[in-house]
């Protein structure tokens, strides 16, 4: 493919009602970032959620020499045990000191719908243009999941062993991958291309019955 875009690289299926009591998303994330490394991977950034943006994650990304974004909860501590949240943040972004961690930059982004989102980064000098434009390539996971979902129907398995669940599950992400590159080469978003099968079917259903009456 030549055209730029976002394809999903590698997952893992996790089975959850086996996963210990101290299961911890962390470490596999931490792998996931080694395995890139492994794999010859040059990111200008690793972004993460809010959700995910742990000290052991951010060191994981640092350890690698890897450029991070991420987002930070408002009660984050940094400098000398303050909360983002009682911050005043310039445009261009405050050069703050996260407990645990070290020196970063944050920025404060304000949506239209009025919510507040703080963005840390390792970069160093980073713009706000920079940062938000990091941050908005991140949304392409979101659409990603709601493709899978939508128009590769990952989750409406019928099948009730492991194994039937796990072929269903990699089969849906193979054709989502097929898809995408379709979308890409010829511009039919995924959900048009479901349609173009959809209705083909629905015509000819409707032609079966004009022809019996």
């Amino acid at each position: 493919m030549t055209n730029s875009g976002t394809i999903d690289l590698d997952f893992e299926n996790l089975n959850i009602n086996c996963k210990p009591a101290a299961f911890s998303i962390g470490p596999y994330i931490e792998l996931t970032l080694k395995l890139g490394k492994n794999r010859g991977m040059t990111p200008s950034a690793v972004v993460f959620d809010a959700w995910y943006s742990s000290l052991n994650n951010l060191k994981a990304a640092r350890d690698l020499h890897w450029n991070w974004v991420a987002g930070l909860k408002k009660n984050r501590k940094v400098n000398r045990n303050e909360t983002l949240e009682m911050l005043d943040f310039p445009d261009e972004g405050l050069k703050l000191h996260l407990r645990g961690y070290g020196w970063i930059t944050v920025f404060r982004f304000v949506a239209k719908n009025g919510r507040t989102d703080y963005i840390g980064t390792n970069i160093e000098e980073p713009s706000r243009d920079q940062v938000e434009v990091i941050v908005k390539a991140r949304w392409s996971i979101e659409v990603y999941h709601r493709e899978l979902k939508q128009t590769c129907g990952i989750e409406r398995c019928q099948a009730r062993t492991g194994r039937a669940q796990r072929n269903h599950i990699s089969l849906s992400i193979a054709a989502w991958v097929d898809k995408y590159k379709r979308k890409l080469n010829e511009k039919i978003s995924l959900y048009q291309q479901d349609w173009d099968v959809i209705k083909v079917g629905i015509s000819c259903s409707i032609q079966k019955i004009l022809a019996a009456t």
